[in-house]
């Protein structure tokens, strides 16, 4: 039987959240609308979070904290436990996104040459539009070779005010 998956939502500046986890650590940060989310049967089978599912119920009151709180300006990097599923490879390409600083950028090509392989930006690309964990996990702070906003799940618009918000708290 796979681990029960619980879920909450939460108002944001980039419109409502909705907080995904399990026992042991978060699976999802989604927009209202987005071009990749949870697979319709698995998202199905979720739970409303009331308070009582421990671990997971934790794990999402201190995803709320923590996102409330980078909204609020006054928080940069996230410590939630993340428990995303994808291929090895997908995670790979999510733990490199975790190193890009707060406020900072980096390129498709910028990612493929530091996993090793440069000559693989287009897959990188298709990495990053299927994290689940969106602005934990920062694949807004990807952007095309010549710094242009290019393709975000949540949106280009929402990828702006993310960018915006963290370069207004920098800067």
């Amino acid at each position: 039987m796979t681990e029960p998956v619980y879920y909450t939502t939460m108002p944001s500046p980039v419109g409502t959240l909705t907080l995904a986890a399990r026992e042991a650590g978060l699976v999802g940060v989604y927009f209202e609308l987005r071009r990749h989310g949870p697979p319709t049967q698995e998202a199905l089978a979720w739970r409303p979070d009331d308070g009582t599912a421990e671990p997971a119920s934790r794990v999402l009151k201190t995803a709320r904290h923590q996102l409330e709180a980078y909204f609020a300006g006054t928080l940069r990097a996230f410590d939630v436990p993340l428990a995303a599923r994808g291929t090895a490879f997908q995670r790979a390409v999510w733990a490199e996104l975790r190193k890009i600083p707060y406020g900072g950028r980096s390129s498709y090509g910028e990612m493929a040459r530091r996993l090793g392989n440069s000559g693989a930006s287009r897959a990188v690309g298709a990495a990053n539009g299927r994290n689940p964990i969106s602005i934990v996990v920062p694949c807004h702070r990807v952007v095309g070779a010549d710094g242009s906003l290019t393709g975000f799940g949540g949106g280009i618009e929402r990828k702006r005010w993310l960018l915006n918000h963290e370069t207004r708290q920098v800067g």
